[in-house]
């Protein structure tokens, strides 16, 4: 098998970009890109950094991210697994991307910008939902802004189907991963009920 290791001979294999692929991009958020982003309550935050590269699903029970002006969004992180993977990331690099997703809809926006972490309590607080508020909030700094073309969605039927029947589940895999220490039919079972007070 041979790699492609260049970009003129990437750029052979493919026409010339679509006009309108180039000419939606903009610069900061117009007032219908970001009438779409504040209808987002699902995004997928991506980074990079020295150990490597990292994806991380984040959502809300509102917009998934504040608009704080043209050019800039601010995501709470809420409780989750305190992994720290992105945030690590934003912290050592900087570069990030984001895909906003609305359920039914089979257009994505897609932000790519530069990110910084603040714990700024007056921010912090901003977010709180009753006693709780995030321990940090991403800034993120968009350089480009853009619809996503929506052949991905459309292949995959997205919206209009269920696959999960017959897939494992959380808990199989992580008792498969502990060896039984973690995990298991208890862990499925209660999940929800235990997460709904640790939600934010």
């Amino acid at each position: 098998m041979e790699f492609i290791t260049d970009i003129p001979a990437l750029e052979t294999l493919y026409p010339e970009a679509v006009p309108a692929a180039i000419r939606k991009v903009a610069v900061h958020l117009t007032p219908l890109y970001q009438r779409w982003i504040e209808g987002a309550r699902f995004c997928i935050l991506s980074t990079a950094g020295p150990d490597g590269v990292h994806g991380s699903p984040r959502g809300d029970d509102g917009p998934v991210v504040r608009v704080m002006g043209p050019n800039l969004l601010a995501m709470p992180d809420w409780r989750g697994n305190n992994r720290l993977d992105c945030l690590r990331d934003i912290v050592a690099d900087g570069c990030a991307a984001v895909i906003f997703l609305v359920p039914g809809s089979n257009t994505t926006v897609r932000v790519n910008g530069f990110a910084r972490l603040t714990d700024d309590a007056d921010l912090r607080q901003s977010f709180a939902k009753g006693s709780k508020q995030p321990a940090t909030v991403i800034l993120l700094e968009i350089q480009e802004v853009y619809t996503q073309c929506a052949k991905a969605l459309l292949r995959s039927g997205l919206w209009q189907r269920d696959d999960s029947a017959g897939l494992p589940t959380v808990g199989e895999i992580l008792a498969d991963m502990s060896n039984g220490q973690y995990g298991g039919a208890e862990y499925d079972r209660t999940y929800v009920e235990k997460a709904k007070p640790r939600m934010w």
